[in-house]
This record gives structure tokens, C-alpha cells and sequence, in this order.
């Protein structure tokens, strides 16, 4: 049980679009304490815990002018480190709260007790603790930023050297998973003088503005029949998004709204396309998360949307078996209901009393460098076509006063400065699955010379699945990639042993 909820964990870092998606992240935020509890309570054995501190960060790195400053939080695990020359293992922070549990347990920290690392993890800017008063309103959001977020990490670097007497043989490897493994590559390529090496997984290297493409490997993968997918799955998921279309079409809102569980009846255009995005956010989430996270995967979704459940004997139409798997889905996610009120998300998002779990912040970040809208415009989306680029822009003026036009020029500008899915950097690990819709922004193809061995690819796997804990039921594809990360890993700490002790 310990080690499924690890991996629940260890997922949470990673980026999430509609709604339902982000209530999926934030239960996994609240096991998450619990979680950590339990494991340390069970850790009897060990007399060394992860010691918490802050670091006092300028609020804008980049002006002089101001002394305004935040607390920032970090952890250290020292139990594994072999003084005074053992090599530092960085765990970065995305758009969650840092929990303990990032330097107990994890591949990376399989691998540091194999080198005798030290374990340090540093919460993202603006997100969970690390924020100062008023962060969220949206004149102080102006410095949450990845380029702000690196800069802390250099900070971070120089805060630990002094305070563990850390030396140039001290190599540095960082790690991170989906946003925060984009954070670990680009921390590579700004400042390679202080990261030898990194371990960037599942990691959006690319920002974009329309994409469809995480759609388009959803149905993809729907498709796959090594993960439980099929063409008749499929079919079965277009056909069924067709019927609650028509049905809305004919007026039926109110019976819609009943059949599916709705907290409202989905009346105005608005409430449609935001029940119509939670349908497709379960498809998607559980692609994303297949066979990692919960007991959705892709091939218990399509058993039931085919007829094939043994739970539903039965024949029954499309429309039907997705009402059932809306049922199932609040089931495992404890929702009385399903929210599909527009007004409400709006409230939500515009909250700045409350710092919750990020979905107002990482929302700012689309619209300001990244963008990532999963829309459904395109031909080979398997979900509604009401799920459209202005449904979901048209936030970026409404909430934060960002004007829709000026979208694309800060994409452009993210892909200027990182380099996009066509980065100059060399010892970056970009490590996907290909049931993933993350990995259609992320490196997943070798480069030459000292850059070929920088991508693994994973069969049948999904979203960060690399970084966490073994288990005796993962793929033999996913055990492999473990392996082959440890060699490079293991090469890159004995290379700069060499390098750094002439």
C-alpha cells in the first residue's frame, strides 16, 4: 500500500489542464501529508529525517531596485551522503507543495544511496509555503516565472554549498518530473556551471500555444491495445461525446445533468463546454496517469465504454456506458457530484486569499510563457469540438488583464530563450513514456556525438512514470529505462570525479 501511494506522490508535480484534472492533483496533494506521515512513522529504523529550512529569496532577481524578499522552502536528506566529497542530488519543485517525501523515496533517491548523495529538494516560487503575502494577487504574480525559478535554484546552489561546505568535487545532478523536469533541463542549459547533469522526465520542453496534439496522442493511445486500447475504444469514446452533444443540442440539459451526476444543469453555452472538458479530462487523466495513479487505466476505461466490464453485462449504447463511467469516476474521487459551473471555475481561479493548491498560479504561467491548451479542434480528437483555444484564452484577459493577442509573442519568447524541443545542451536526459500527451513537447530522439545518449523513450508507459519507486507489477520497459538512467547517471558522477580531482 506504501509504496502505490508513493507513486501517487510522486505524480503530483506533473501538469494538469481542465478542472477535473487539477481536482485529481489536489486529492493527491492531501493523501500526500498523510502519506509522509505514515512513511516516516514506519522509518523506526533510521535516526536521520529530512531537515526542513527556509531560504530568503529576492523577489525580483533581476532589478536591483527593490528589497523585497520571500521565504522559500527546501529539504535536505543527509542519510545517504558520504562527506565530504559525495556528489549533491537536486530534486526540483513544480507547480505543488514540497513534501518530505521528495528526499525519501523515489528513483533519484534509490540512485543517491547508491553514490552516497546528498538529497536537496526547493519548493517552487509562489507555490505551496514559498510565497509572500498577497502573492496571488495579480500584480505580485508578475514575478512568478521560470526564469524567477531558475534563478532561485542558483541561489538554492550557492545557500547549500556555504552551508554544507561544499566544494567544486561536490557534482550536482538535478531531477524533476513534467514542468519541474523542463525546470531540471533548462537549470542544465542556463546555468551548466553548477549542474553537471540532468534528469529532465516527461518534461514540456517545448511551449505551445494550441495543443492539440495532447489530444491527439490520447486517442492515440486509447487505440494502443498493449495498454488495455483499442480502435473499438475509440469509436466507442467519439460516438459517445457525439450523443451528449446531440442531446444538448436538442435541449436536454436538464436530463443530461441528471444522467451524469451534475451539481447544475448545464444551461448556458458556457456550462456545456465545461461539462464536456470534465468528460474528456477523465479520458485524459487517465491516459496520462495509466496504470500509475488510482484504479482508472486505459484498459478498465475501455472495458467499460465497450461493453466489456463484467460489472455491465449488459449491451448498452454509448452515452450509457460513459454515464457509468462518470459514476465510477466520482466514486474513486469521492465527488457527490460533478461540478460543471463555469461561474464557479471563474471564482475558483480568481481566489487570491487562498493559496490552495496552485491551479490559479499555473494558470498564469499559461498564459504568460507556456500556454499547453489541450483543445479538441482538430480532426483526430476523439472529445467535443466545443473544447476550442478561445474557450480556454479567453481566461488570460478575464482573470490577469494578459491580452489574448499577446499570447503567442510570450510562447515565442519561452522557445527563444530555452531553445524549445531543440535545445543546445549536452549531459540533459529527457526521459518519456509513449502513452504520454506530454511527450509530443518534450525530446524524445537522440542527438549526435556527446548528445546520443540524451533520450529514452518508453514503451506502454505514462506520464513521470521513471521516477518512481520500483514495483513488482511495472513494465519490463519501464524497469529497463531504470537501468539505463542509472548507467548514465553513474557515468556522469564518475566522469566529473575524474575531471575534478586534477
Amino acid at each position: 500500500m506504501r509504496s502505490q501511494w508513493a507513486v501517487m506522490i510522486l505524480l503530483i508535480d506533473c501538469a494538469f489542464s481542465g478542472r477535473v484534472l487539477w481536482k485529481m492533483k489536489e486529492r493527491a496533494l492531501a493523501a500526500q501529508e498523510w502519506t509522509a506521515r505514515e512513511h516516516l512513522a514506519a522509518r523506526a529504523d533510521s535516526t536521520v529525517r529530512p531537515v526542513e529550512g527556509d531560504i530568503h529569496q529576492p523577489l525580483d532577481h533581476f532589478t536591483h531596485t527593490g528589497t523585497r524578499t520571500f521565504a522559500q522552502k527546501y529539504l535536505v536528506n543527509e542519510e545517504y551522503w558520504e562527506r565530504p566529497h559525495g556528489p549533491v542530488f537536486l530534486y526540483i519543485e513544480g507547480e505543488g507543495a514540497l513534501s518530505e517525501f521528495s528526499v525519501l523515496a523515489g528513483h533519484h533517491v534509490a540512485m543517491a544511496k547508491e553514490h552516497g548523495a546528498l538529497l536537496v529538494a526547493l519548493e517552487h516560487r509562489f507555490y505551496g509555503r514559498s510565497i509572500i503575502s498577497g502573492g496571488l494577487e495579480t500584480q505580485n504574480l508578475q514575478y512568478l516565472s521560470s526564469q524567477q525559478a531558475l534563478a532561485d535554484l542558483a541561489a538554492f546552489h550557492q545557500h547549500i554549498s556555504q552551508k554544507y561546505s561544499l566544494t567544486h568535487r561536490n557534482v550536482w545532478i538535478s531531477f524533476g518530473g513534467s514542468y519541474a523536469g523542463a525546470l531540471s533541463a533548462w537549470f542544465r542549459g542556463k546555468f551548466p556551471h553548477l549542474v553537471y547533469g540532468a534528469v529532465a522526465s516527461s518534461a514540456p520542453v517545448q511551449a505551445k500555444l494550441d495543443f492539440s496534439s495532447y489530444t491527439t496522442v490520447v486517442g492515440r493511445s486509447l487505440m494502443d491495445e498493449s495498454v488495455g486500447g483499442s480502435e473499438k475504444c475509440v469509436k466507442a469514446v467519439y460516438e459517445a461525446f457525439a450523443a451528449v452533444e446531440a442531446a444538448l443540442l436538442r435541449g436536454e440539459e436538464t436530463q443530461v445533468g441528471k444522467d451524469f451526476g451534475c451539481c447544475d444543469t448545464p444551461k448556458s453555452l458556457e456550462d456545456q463546454t465545461e461539462f464536456l472538458q470534465s468528460l474528456a479530462d477523465i479520458f485524459m487523466g487517465t491516459v496520462q496517469y495509466n496504470e500509475e495513479v488510482g484504479p482508472l487505466t486505459i484498459a478498465r476505461l475501455c472495458d467499460i465504454m465497450t461493453n466489456q466490464s463484467k460489472a455491465y453485462a449488459e449491451e448498452e449504447e454509448a452515452y450509457d456506458r460513459l454515464v457509468k463511467l462518470t459514476a465510477i469516476y466520482r466514486t474513486v474521487e469521492k465527488e457527490p457530484c460533478l461540478d460543471v459551473s463555469y461561474e464557479k471555475t471563474i471564482l475558483h481561479l480568481n481566489k487570491t486569499t487562498h493559496v490552495g493548491s496552485g491551479y490559479r498560479q499555473w494558470f498564469y504561467q499559461t498564459c504568460t510563457e507556456f500556454g499547453f491548451y489541450q483543445t479538441c479542434e482538430d480532426a483526430t480528437c476523439p472529445f467535443s469540438r466545443m473544447m476550442t483555444l478561445q474557450t480556454q484564452t479567453q481566461l488570460c484577459p478575464l482573470l490577469f488583464s494578459i491580452p489574448q493577442h499577446t499570447l503567442l509573442s510570450n510562447i515565442d519568447f519561452t522557445n527563444q530563450y530555452y531553445g524549445g524541443d531543440q535545445p543546445q545542451t549536452q549531459r540533459v536526459l529527457y526521459v518519456n513514456g509513449d502513452t504520454d500527451p506530454w511527450m509530443a513537447l518534450s525530446v524524445v530522439r537522440n542527438g549526435t556525438n556527446e548528445d546520443k545518449h540524451r533520450a529514452i523513450l518508453i514503451h506502454s508507459t505514462a506520464h513521470c512514470a521513471d521516477m518512481n519507486p520500483t514495483r513488482a507489477r511495472d513494465r519490463t520497459s519501464l524497469l529497463q529505462a531504470r537501468k539505463d538512467i542509472e548507467i548514465l547517471v553513474g557515468a556522469w558522477v564518475k566522469r566529473a570525479a575524474q575531471e575534478r580531482t586534477v
